[in-house]
């Protein structure tokens, strides 16, 4: 496999990637509703050939394979660990359509005009050279080709980032917050010529506010939070926190999210849809 995102293949093939890996045995995934808007978008056909980029444990891809019915799936992750995860549920699910392979995005030598519609759940904000990335895409879709992905809108809009962020910073303004990689395509007006760029025409971002889910309670939550890249980076700093003050900090910013369904959080994302002329 050749890699141009080192730093990212690093952190998903270590704890972070093996957090969210522990994060799929849940019933509840976290982003549940935002894959049932996905899917909608990308309206996959039973015959269509499917690309899951960045498709981490492969929950979307299983989901897309089942669409896909007389079809194929392709999974593209650079995180081995998760990657374990999703060929094991796909080979329990008797799903037979669907694949995985370990590749950067950004590089991976695709087949040209392979796939009819491509999908992506929080898995395209870390390319390191976007354009280039979605370029690759672009090459990989048939000409008339679909690309429907969802990421978050700006930091300050994201609850779910900014309450566990902002008490273990001590910061009260979002925007005194580290910036994060998370949010590098949270300006539409970017997202578009990114897109452009990499010739893709009929660019549609639109919102959609979704809560996210995290757990059953305050513990489960706290704990998912604290294998996450962002929080693992302030636990890493000289005078950050230790990980039981960092767990006492988080249960308490999301104690007001808790309810009957468990911890939901409120989350703005993009959902956005294109086409390959």
């Amino acid at each position: 496999m050749h890699i141009v995102n080192t730093a990212q293949a690093a952190a998903w093939n270590g704890p972070e990637g093996a957090n969210w890996a522990a994060q799929s045995e849940r019933d509840d995934p976290v982003n549940g509703a935002l894959t049932e808007a996905l899917l909608s978008a990308a309206a996959i056909g039973p015959e269509d050939r499917v690309l899951d980029i960045g498709c981490g444990t492969g929950e979307t891809t299983r989901l897309a394979a089942r669409l896909a019915v007389r079809g194929r799936v392709l999974g593209v992750d650079l995180s081995a660990l998760m990657l374990d995860h999703a060929r094991a549920a796909a080979t329990s699910a008797g799903l037979r359509n669907v694949e995985f392979t370990a590749g950067d995005v950004q590089v991976h030598p695709f087949p040209g005009d392979e796939f009819d519609v491509a999908i992506s759940q929080f898995g395209i904000m870390f390319f390191a050279d976007p354009v280039a990335a979605f370029g690759n895409v672009r090459h990989a879709l048939r000409p008339g080709g679909r690309l429907a992905f969802v990421c978050p809108r700006g930091m300050a809009d994201n609850a779910w980032y900014v309450a566990p962020m902002s008490a273990l910073h001590g910061e009260r303004d979002p925007a005194r917050l580290p910036d994060s990689a998370m949010f590098s395509l949270a300006d539409p007006a970017r997202l578009t010529e990114v897109l452009g760029r990499a010739g893709f025409t009929d660019v549609r971002p639109r919102p959609v506010d979704v809560p996210m889910a995290f757990g059953a309670d305050m513990a489960e939550a706290a704990e998912g939070f604290l294998g996450s890249g962002p929080v693992l980076a302030v636990l890493q700093q000289e005078c950050g926190p230790s990980v039981e003050a960092a767990r006492e900090i988080l249960v308490e910013a999301l104690r007001r999210y808790e309810g009957p369904d468990g911890v939901r959080i409120p989350g703005a994302h993009w959902l956005v849809t294109a086409r390959r002329p």
